[in-house]
């Protein structure tokens, strides 16, 4: 997915950007980066992979290059950012995240119009390059910024770079969030609220869908109004986002807590105890053990100085592997219990098929597994949210086109709908082949009370195909 971080300051911002910019590292395992204007007005920028080492490890070294008042980093698991345009609307860095899913024919159409693009290796475009040659076809920021999320098909946020200031644009539909912070003589921008605190700042204004503003030492202006039509991705809430984090005014660990009591008071089953799968997991099963009255335990741990999170490799090799050796069992609390393992989705399901394998080996009496969002029947259109190439890696899917062959894509409403026959099917066969004794997801419904926004402002496409502006 990816986060960024910008900065302007009355003083020396190189400590806020650089700290700000890792409280980031959560969203992404690929590629770091950060730009400032120095006093001299040239553009200090530095760029490393971050994929076998940490943000603050890589970039220390680089801190003494950058002396400026205002800047902008990114943690990213796509393109190398950020990067440096030399325009008619002047010289500015930019960062995004984002999925642009006509990339290569907004790329070509500017190229006929004699637009030059940089050669990548990857023999694609660079997404944040496309989004610079957007901008740059209008007079101004605010119009460039308006005429690239009109343009655009998936989603994209931003941050530009300039001598007058730092400019945040959130996505068309805010399907990724920005933050506004301020302090004493500094204002930030961010996707993640939980990079404030530490760093002096407090909550200044969340952007709204398709919102533009340009922050100075001094305050911000507003550029673009927002929007109307909210799609804000619903799974911050439940994986991406750091408990200590806020989106629309609305706490991390608040939702997942919630999903998980909810769950909980509704649940017959007869357990010993709740155990979270860490981290996402956590929170929910904390509400989850509350709701039902159990204990909650660390019936598994984990190791955190060394194993990052498993769902980013593209070997899936290496990703099976990454979330075996990360997570350790915690043998005293497991032999011969009946225990509910939360967790906040199922994808692929191999490696909960793993995990519940090793769990019985422990000694574990009974698997119980609860899911605090509904089940994934599609690939997200809009978020580079998983590695999978195709939507039959989905354990759902998989099970569907068992039951229903290949053409079974009209009938995928139906196992979107909780009380359908085919829905129970499904949850059947997914729970025969992870080899536990029960699984529950959540419903779309009560996953959506949870959040406390109106369903309609949510993205749930991945559960149900719902969305607009694809």
């Amino acid at each position: 997915m990816g986060g960024f971080f910008g900065v302007a300051a009355k003083s020396n911002c190189s400590i806020d950007l650089f700290y700000g910019t890792d409280y980031h590292s959560h969203l992404g395992t690929k590629r770091g980066g950060m730009a400032c204007i120095n006093p001299d007005g040239s553009f200090a920028r530095s760029i490393h992979s971050i994929e076998n080492a940490h943000f603050r490890k890589k970039f220390e070294d680089d801190l003494h290059e950058f002396e400026g008042h205002s800047g902008i980093g990114i943690i990213s698991d796509t393109d190398a950012q950020p990067i440096t345009i030399h325009s008619h609307l002047g010289v500015f860095a930019i960062v995004t995240v984002a999925r642009i899913n006509n990339l290569k024919a907004l790329a070509e159409e500017l190229i006929s119009k004699g637009k030059n693009f940089n050669e990548l290796s990857s023999g694609s475009f660079n997404p944040t390059e496309l989004v610079a040659q957007l901008i740059t076809e209008k007079s101004t920021f605010a119009q460039g910024i308006r005429y690239a999320q009109e343009r655009i098909k998936g989603s994209c946020s931003m941050l530009i770079l300039t001598k007058d200031g730092v400019i945040a644009a959130r996505d068309r539909y805010g399907r990724t969030p920005i933050v506004l912070g301020k302090k004493e003589g500094a204002y930030a921008c961010a996707s993640e609220f939980c990079s404030f605190p530490n760093l002096g700042y407090s909550l200044e204004h969340y952007l709204g869908p398709g919102e533009a503003v340009q922050i100075t030492s001094d305050g911000y202006t507003r550029l673009l109004e927002a929007g109307d039509k909210l799609q804000i991705c619903s799974f911050l809430w439940i994986y991406y986002g750091y408990p200590s984090s806020c989106y629309e005014g609305i706490n991390v660990d608040d939702v997942r807590y919630r999903c998980g009591a909810a769950m909980g008071q509704q649940d017959p089953t007869e357990l010993d105890c709740v155990s979270g799968i860490p981290d996402s997991g956590t929170c929910m099963a904390i509400g989850y053990a509350q709701g039902k009255g159990v204990p909650y335990r660390n019936a598994v741990v984990k190791y955190t100085p060394t194993w990052p999170r498993s769902f980013m490799p593209s070997n899936k090799k290496v990703r099976d592997l990454v979330a075996q050796m990360k997570l350790l069992p915690n043998n005293g609390l497991l032999i011969g219990k009946r225990v509910a393992f939360c967790d906040d989705s199922i994808v692929r399901g191999t490696q909960f098929r793993g995990h519940a394998k090793r769990l019985y080996q422990y000694g574990t009496k009974e698997v119980h597994i609860r899911i605090s969002c509904p089940p994934l029947l599609h690939a997200c259109p809009f978020l580079n949210f998983t590695a999978s190439e195709s939507e039959m890696e989905l354990i759902t899917r998989r099970v569907i086109d068992t039951l229903e062959g290949e053409e079974h894509a009209s009938k995928l409403p139906l196992y979107a709908t909780t009380s359908s026959n085919e829905y129970k099917k499904m949850i059947e066969k997914i729970k025969e082949s992870l080899s536990v004794d029960s699984l529950v997801f959540n419903t779309i419904e009560a996953f959506s009370t949870s959040i406390s926004l109106p369903k309609e402002q949510i993205c749930t496409h991945c559960f149900d195909g719902s969305s607009f502006g694809a």
